[in-house]
């Protein structure tokens, strides 16, 4: 069964705003699950609105109107989501806070966003909330939504008012608020495609602070989806019994994990005969991987292209073969448009690399007080201007490139390290691997690949991947150094932390002349 071959059990034009969908949903999915906190808590769709207006008419009465911006910094999961309902029921604005950014990230969020209250919760090591901000704890927040006191008043709030803001990681920068409307959370439900079936589990280990949850409201109200947290800390061991026990049905991670999960002794593929699909987010899977998930838990892995300032780009399908999982994200969803093109704006023929552009429902309205900014990721025909390079396949398939800061020039020649990660990738002793250029004498810059091992006590030398390499791309591509470490870092959105692998290849470049390992 696949999210094409079946409607959903609520439609999203047959609602005017998220608060008379939320209504709609606690009557017609009721007591089905709406979260799950496994071992720890769940709460069914009737309970999780009802919770939601109570704490709506308490943060009304505390001056909370629509059009207000509350922050919240708390954990993943119940709480968070009856906090997010209920700021939206008022026709207010939520953003929530990463819990992997610095406190100078979180006072930037705080200094665009402006929110007249932020809930926040002391005991759990979150970031402190910037001085002169009203704060409301998660406690008290808690109990008045279990109090079931109190009228929500009547707001006029329309599908074009903003929902929610979603900051980017502050990665190049500070982060920058990304708003969307309902409009855009529904756009979101219906490009849904193979991701959303009705009445799926879906494991997530997306922070509820990210797009990949704050933009899926709409998608999991309308398809009666029960959002199941993953294990904390997380652990192979916790996500097989998750799977198992609640009946997953898409799961989602990223590369690492799955190759974790697939090394656990004793799997039983029986343990997953409710999971319908498995996603992979981040990273890019390898085609063995790709082939071991089938093989050993029977299901396909597919993946999805997205970014803060547009959650559903693109993505793969189910029966797509394991190059095109691997090398593509495939085409774009529905609803969406994507073009490649120069800097000046021109479409590229298929096979040649240039500026991703996006346009569609899902795309963002903007940057959170900054008409400038806006205007100026926005091209005359409306498509934003992606900071991300690519190339579509003479099949249509859409491939990344890497991003414009990433590409680096080795004796005039342009190298995007996605394409040579991809290469080293399908390695036989590579597990993983992430490329950056390095500066360097002569010839401007060169390729440094950080490699996770498939065997710790014997990774593969650097001679072996520029052998690899030489056959399959051109030479100049090729990797000049090596580093072999046990994990790729990440940031805050959970993809390859490029700054801090630049910064690596300084220290271990200083001290060595090819390979190094961490």
């Amino acid at each position: 069964m696949t999210a094409l071959e079946t409607s959903p059990p609520l439609r999203a034009e047959e609602f005017a705003n998220t608060g008379d969908l939320l209504d709609a949903a606690a009557r017609v999915h009721g007591d089905r699950d709406a979260y799950v906190e496994p071992g720890t808590a769940r709460i069914s769709f009737a309970k999780w609105v009802f919770r939601s207006r109570s704490l709506a008419a308490h943060l009304s009465e505390h001056g909370v109107g629509k059009g207000d911006v509350v922050a919240l910094i708390l954990p993943s999961g119940i709480d968070y989501a009856v906090c997010f309902a209920a700021i939206s029921i008022l026709g207010a604005v939520t953003t929530g806070v990463n819990p992997r950014l610095g406190p100078r990230e979180t006072e930037a969020i705080f200094e665009q966003s402006r929110p007249v209250l932020a809930i926040r919760d002391p005991d759990a090591g979150l970031r402190e909330v910037p001085a002169g901000y009203p704060v409301m704890s998660r406690a008290d927040a808690v109990a008045a939504a279990m109090a079931g006191l109190g009228v929500t008043p009547s707001v006029a709030v329309t599908r074009s008012d903003p929902v929610t803001i979603v900051f980017t990681s502050g990665t190049t920068g500070l982060p920058k608020g990304a708003w969307f409307d309902a409009d855009n959370l529904a756009a979101s439900a219906a490009a849904a495609g193979v991701m959303s079936a009705p009445y799926d589990r879906r494991l997530t280990g997306t922070p509820f602070p990210h797009a990949g949850y704050m933009s899926k409201l709409w998608d999991q109200l309308i398809w009666g989806t029960a959002v199941v947290t993953g294990p904390v800390p997380w652990s192979a061991a916790g996500m097989y019994a998750v799977l198992r026990d609640e009946r997953v049905t898409v799961g989602g991670g990223v590369p690492t994990q799955w190759e974790k999960l697939l090394e656990l002794p004793g799997l039983d593929r029986s343990a997953f005969v409710h999971l319908r699909v498995g996603v992979v987010a981040s990273a890019p899977a390898s085609p063995a991987l790709v082939s071991r998930v089938r093989d050993l838990i029977g299901v396909p892995l597919v993946v999805r292209y997205a970014m803060t300032e547009s959650p559903t780009v693109s993505g793969t399908e189910p029966d797509d073969a394991r190059e095109i999982q691997f090398r593509t994200v495939g085409r774009p969803q529905h609803g969406m448009t994507v073009r490649v093109t120069d800097d000046d704006g021109r479409e590229l023929p298929r096979g040649e690399v240039g500026r991703i552009r996006i346009r569609g429902g899902c795309v963002t309205r903007g940057y959170w007080n900054n008409d400038t900014l806006t205007a100026d990721s926005f091209d005359r025909d409306g498509f934003f201007v992606s900071g991300d390079l690519g190339y579509f396949t003479g099949e249509g398939n859409l491939a990344l490139a890497g991003r414009v800061g990433d590409m680096y020039i080795r004796g005039g020649f342009n190298v995007h390290p996605i394409e040579v990660e991809h290469t080293i990738g399908e390695h036989p002793d590579v597990r993983q691997a992430a490329v950056v250029g390095h500066p360097a004498p002569v010839i401007g810059e060169i390729g440094v690949a950080f490699v996770v091992p498939e065997d710790p006590e014997s990774p593969p030398s650097l001679e072996d991947l520029r052998t690899w390499s030489r056959a399959r791309l051109a030479d100049y591509k090729a990797p000049d150094h090596m580093i072999v470490v046990d994990a790729i870092p990440l940031n805050a959105m959970a993809k390859i932390d490029r700054v801090a692998l630049r910064s690596l290849a300084q220290e271990h470049l200083s001290r060595t002349p090819a390979v190094r390992r961490r």
